[in-house]
């Protein structure tokens, strides 16, 4: 067993990023500034597109996408119950209806078919979450949505770097949303971030981020800045400090690097953990390029003869950390008592969670330490 214990993640950060941040502190310009602007910059280049505009949390970034494709009250915005709850959260603030249908049982990302079968009059938008950092069936979905005059916001959370017949995801969509969670593929602390085409809507998602402000504190507090300002709609506090902002410049230099250390990981776990028998993957489609924000893995209890439950926690007492992604959206006791759904209506979606398993990856782990994983693993289903 495993001296030390194995976390499930945790984010690479070495002398780079102590000196960028360090070199903001020394600065006097903490809140949101040139970092900002650089980060927002060089973040847009590295998708391939006009705008992207950096923000507090990808919560934040889902909710202003929303708050400008003008999602009403009463709209239907379609998602998979198969994700985090902020993806259906910002939906319900603003009193829309979060529409969930089923996943694909090979990817666990959702069902385009599903999707075309989910439309209504009432239907606005369609959020697909890239799962573990594969991207959806994005022709399909944007074919759907021209069809129907629908706005596509992509969750893309899990997928910074992952592509899509050789383009960005952040650039497939009308609006993609990355978050920089500290477990994601690359960390600001906390942020988000919104990459766009639309220069209308960039424009009003620069002046929703502050407050529905004109100018933000560096063009109003800055030499070359002025006092005025004024507000033409009520904006929210979601802009993002040049601390964080310096953190996730010195992460964006390297995204590359660290994407290739997951890849060259996740690769190692296929060779061994593909032939235990009763365990799945997702499959890999060979037109996508996945960013591996998660390995997740299916376990098949009849085979194994061990569920889920307890290989979480076999795994634990050999000192392996693990999580689960995700607990469905549907079987959440608010989203049954306010919106009706119960257990039952999405069932791969169900399937699929009773037998998901996150494994530790993170681009500092060793091949000896997906060693000890795999170890424990074929241990504790002996």
């Amino acid at each position: 067993m495993r001296k030390t214990y194995l976390n499930f993640s945790k984010p690479t950060i070495g002398q780079e990023e102590i000196k960028e941040v360090i070199r903001t502190l020394k600065s006097g310009w903490l809140t949101s500034g040139e970092k900002s602007k650089s980060f927002e910059d060089k973040f847009a280049c590295f998708i391939g597109v006009k705008h992207a505009v950096v923000l507090s949390s990808g919560t934040a970034a889902l909710f202003l996408s929303l708050i400008v494709n003008e999602i009403q009250p009463g709209d239907e915005v379609i998602t998979t119950p198969f994700t985090f709850i902020s993806t259906a959260n910002v939906i319900h603030h603003l009193s829309a209806k979060p529409v969930f249908v089923d996943i694909d049982k090979d990817t666990f990302n959702i069902d385009p078919a599903k999707i075309a079968q989910a439309i209504t009059k009432k239907t606005r938008a369609i959020i697909p979450v890239h799962y573990s950092g594969q991207p959806s069936d994005m022709k399909s979905i944007m074919d759907i949505a021209k069809s129907n005059n629908l706005q596509v916001i992509e969750d893309a959370a899990h997928a910074l770097g992952a592509e899509y017949y050789g383009k960005k995801v952040g650039s497939l969509g009308n609006l993609t949303c990355f978050s920089f969670f500290p477990t994601k593929n690359i960390t600001s602390g906390e942020g988000g971030m919104i990459t766009l085409n639309n220069d209308k809507k960039a424009k009003r998602l620069l002046r929703l981020r502050l407050h529905g402000m004109s100018k933000d504190g560096w063009k109003r507090y800055a030499r070359e800045g002025s006092w005025y300002y004024e507000v033409h709609e009520a904006g929210y506090k979601f802009n993002l400090s040049d601390i964080n902002a310096a953190l996730g410049l010195a992460q964006l230099a390297k995204i590359d690097k660290l994407n290739r250390k997951r890849n060259t990981l996740v690769n190692y776990y296929l060779k061994t953990i593909s032939k235990i028998p009763g365990i799945k993957t997702i499959k890999v489609k060979p037109e996508m390029k996945n960013s591996w924000h998660i390995f997740p893995i299916w376990i098949d209890k009849e085979i194994l003869g061990i569920n889920r439950n307890q290989l979480i926690q076999k795994l634990w007492e050999r000192n392996i950390g693990t999580s689960v992604h995700f607990i469905p959206l549907h079987l959440q006791p608010f989203y049954q008592k306010n919106y009706h759904y119960k257990k039952g209506d999405f069932p791969v979606t169900e399937k699929v969670y009773d037998g998901i398993l996150s494994l530790p990856l993170f681009p500092d782990m060793k091949k000896e330490d997906v060693d000890d994983v795999i170890e424990a693993i074929q241990d504790s289903v002996k």
